[in-house]
C-alpha cells in the first residue's frame, strides 16, 4: 500500500522529491535484517545528499561528521534538539525527517552534473581542512623536492611567479590550470599556447601544492611529474614544491653519485640525489622552518658541506653541517657557574645529548637555536645530570623531568569545572600523547592551555588527577583502540 501511494505521489510532485521517499521506503522495508546504521553522503544531479538513520549511535554519527567535515551543520543538535538553524544557514534543506531517517540536500552552485572534478577535490579538501584551503606550509611537511621527467622543474621568477608548463597537447583548443592555490576553480587560470606546450604563471610562496591541468574540459595529472598523491577520496593530484633552499657541492666532477642525507629524511642514504651541473652538483628542496643537520654522500663517502661553516658535533666524534630556517630562539639556563659542560636536548633534536653544547656567560649558560612554530619539550644536562628550566613560562611544575615552550600558539584548550582537581594536563597528537608535559593553568572556573596546531584534524584528551577524559565541552569525538574515545578538533587555516 505504501509503495502504491508513493507511485501516485510521483505523478503529483515529480520524480526528484519522490526519489527520496522511495529510497526511504526501500530502506524501511529491509529494516528487519541486520543492517549497519544508515549514513551516506553522495553527489547526484548537481546536488549533495546526506542520508542518516535515526538509529545511528552517537559515536558513529560523530565519526561520519568528522569524515566529511560537517561540523558546521551541527547535526548532533538537529538530532537531539531538532534545531535546523545551522543547516539552513549553510544552504541545506531537510527533505525527509521521520522516526526512521533524515535526508538533507543542498544544491552545488555552478555544477551541472555529479562528475564535476573540481567539486570532488574541494569536498576532499573540505574533509581534511574545514576552511577548504590546502595548507602550503605545515609542520607535517619537513622537506620536499620535485622530480620531473622530460622537462625541467617549473621556473620561478624573481617576483615569485611559478611558471607551470604542460608539454605537447598542441591540438587542444583550451587548457586551464587548477590547484590548491586557487581552490580548484577550473576557469580562472588559462594557459597560453607555446611552440612546445602550454604555460601559466601563478604567484606562490615556498611550500607544497597540488595541481592539475584541464585540457578541453578533461582533468589530467602532469604525466611528466613523478610526484603525485591520492587525497583519500579517489582524486590523484600532481605535487609541486616551491623550493626555498639549494644544496650545492662544487667540484667532484668525476663522482658517479652524490646524495644528501639529514635529519629531514631520517638520515636515509640514497634517497635525495643531486643533479650534475657545469661546476659540481646541486639539489633544490623545500625545507620547513627549523634547524636541520645533514651531510653529503659522495660515492659512498660521508662529508660535511664545504660551503657551510655552521656545524654540530655528532655521535661519531665528527660533525654534521647545519641549516637554520626561520627565527632563532634563546635557551638560557641561569647559574651553574662551576659547571664544566651544559648540553641542551629536546623533542626538536630527538633528545640527543651529544649535539647542542651551550655557551657559558656571566649570568649562566645560553644557546641560540632556530625553530618553527610548534610545541616543544626540552631539558638541560649539567655535567652529566639532567635539570629543568627554572625561568618563567618554560617551567613545567607538573613534570620535573622536562620543560616545555610553545612557539606561535594559535589555539587555547579550555576545560570548565573540576574546581577541586589538583592537576590537569593536556595530551594529544600534537605532543605525542605525553600525559604529563602540558600542565593546564586554572583561570576562574576553567583550566586553560594554549598550543600551536597545524590546519586539519587533531585528537586530544584531558588528564584530570591522573584520569584520562574526553572534552565534555566538545561533542566531536571518535573511538580509539582502547574503546575510550578521543576528542576531535578541526583547525582552520
Amino acid at each position: 500500500m505504501e509503495m502504491r501511494r508513493a507511485a501516485q505521489h510521483i505523478i503529483k510532485t515529480g520524480w526528484r522529491t519522490s526519489f527520496f521517499l522511495i529510497l526511504a521506503l526501500l530502506l524501511f522495508a529491509i529494516r528487519g535484517a541486520a543492517q549497519p546504521p544508515l549514513k551516506n553522503y553522495t553527489i547526484k544531479n548537481g546536488q549533495m545528499h546526506i542520508a542518516i538513520g535515526k538509529n545511528i549511535p552517537f559515536a558513529s554519527l560523530d565519526s561520519f561528521i568528522t569524515q566529511y567535515g560537517l561540523q558546521s551543520l551541527a547535526l548532533a543538535d538537529f538530532f537531539t534538539k531538532g534545531f535546523e538553524d545551522s543547516l539552513k544557514k549553510q544552504g541545506w534543506k531537510v527533505v525527509i525527517n521521520n522516526n526512521e531517517v533524515c535526508i538533507f540536500t543542498k544544491l552545488i552552485e555552478g555544477l551541472a552534473d555529479l562528475d564535476d572534478h573540481a567539486e570532488k577535490i574541494r569536498l576532499t579538501e573540505k574533509k581534511q581542512f574545514p576552511d577548504g584551503e590546502f595548507p602550503a606550509v605545515s609542520n607535517k611537511v619537513v622537506m620536499g623536492y620535485n622530480r620531473f621527467r622530460n622537462k625541467q622543474p617549473f621556473r620561478i621568477t624573481e617576483d615569485s611567479l611559478v611558471v607551470f608548463y604542460l608539454r605537447n597537447n598542441q591540438k587542444a583548443g583550451k587548457v586551464m590550470l587548477a590547484g590548491s592555490f586557487n581552490n580548484w576553480v577550473p576557469d580562472n587560470l588559462p594557459m597560453t599556447k607555446t611552440d612546445s606546450g602550454w604555460i601559466a604563471s601563478v604567484k606562490l610562496k615556498p611550500g607544497k601544492y597540488w595541481y592539475k591541468f584541464i585540457v578541453d574540459g578533461n582533468w589530467i595529472i602532469d604525466m611528466d611529474n613523478r610526484l603525485n598523491e591520492n587525497d583519500g577520496r579517489g582524486n590523484i593530484n600532481s605535487v609541486f614544491y616551491y623550493n626555498n633552499y639549494v644544496f650545492r657541492l662544487n667540484g667532484y666532477t668525476n663522482a658517479r653519485k652524490v646524495f644528501v642525507s639529514g635529519s629531514f629524511n631520517d638520515w636515509q642514504e640514497g634517497e635525495l640525489t643531486f643533479s650534475k651541473t657545469a661546476t659540481g652538483w646541486e639539489l633544490p628542496v623545500y625545507l620547513a622552518d627549523g634547524t636541520h643537520t645533514y651531510k653529503f654522500v659522495v660515492d659512498g663517502k660521508w662529508i660535511t658541506d664545504p660551503l657551510n661553516t655552521d656545524k654540530y658535533p655528532n655521535e661519531f666524534n665528527d660533525f654534521n653541517s647545519v641549516i637554520r630556517m626561520g627565527k632563532m630562539h634563546l635557551f638560557f639556563l641561569p647559574g651553574f657557574p662551576d659547571a664544566r659542560q651544559v648540553i641542551l636536548a629536546g623533542s626538536f633534536n630527538k633528545w640527543r645529548d651529544d649535539e647542542l653544547y651551550m655557551k657559558k656567560t656571566a649570568a649562566g649558560w645560553e644557546l641560540y637555536y632556530t625553530l618553527g612554530a610548534g610545541n616543544y619539550e626540552y631539558k638541560y644536562k649539567v655535567d652529566g645530570k639532567w635539570v629543568t628550566d627554572t625561568v618563567g613560562q618554560h617551567n613545567n611544575p607538573g613534570k620535573k623531568e622536562t620543560s616545555y615552550f610553545i612557539i606561535d600558539p594559535n589555539y587555547t584548550f579550555r576545560l570548565k569545572g573540576f574546581a577541586n582537581a589538583k592537576s590537569v594536563f593536556l595530551a594529544g597528537d600534537f605532543n605525542d600523547w605525553s600525559p604529563n608535559s602540558l600542565a593546564m593553568k586554572k583561570e576562574g572556573d576553567e583550566w586553560v592551555f594554549s598550543v600551536h596546531l597545524d590546519p586539519g584534524k587533531h585528537l586530544y584528551k584531558f588528564i584530570v588527577d591522573g584520569k584520562w577524559i574526553i572534552d565534555p565541552g566538545n561533542k566531536l569525538w571518535e573511538d580509539n583502540e582502547m574503546d575510550t574515545g578521543n576528542s576531535v578538533l578541526w583547525i582552520e587555516r
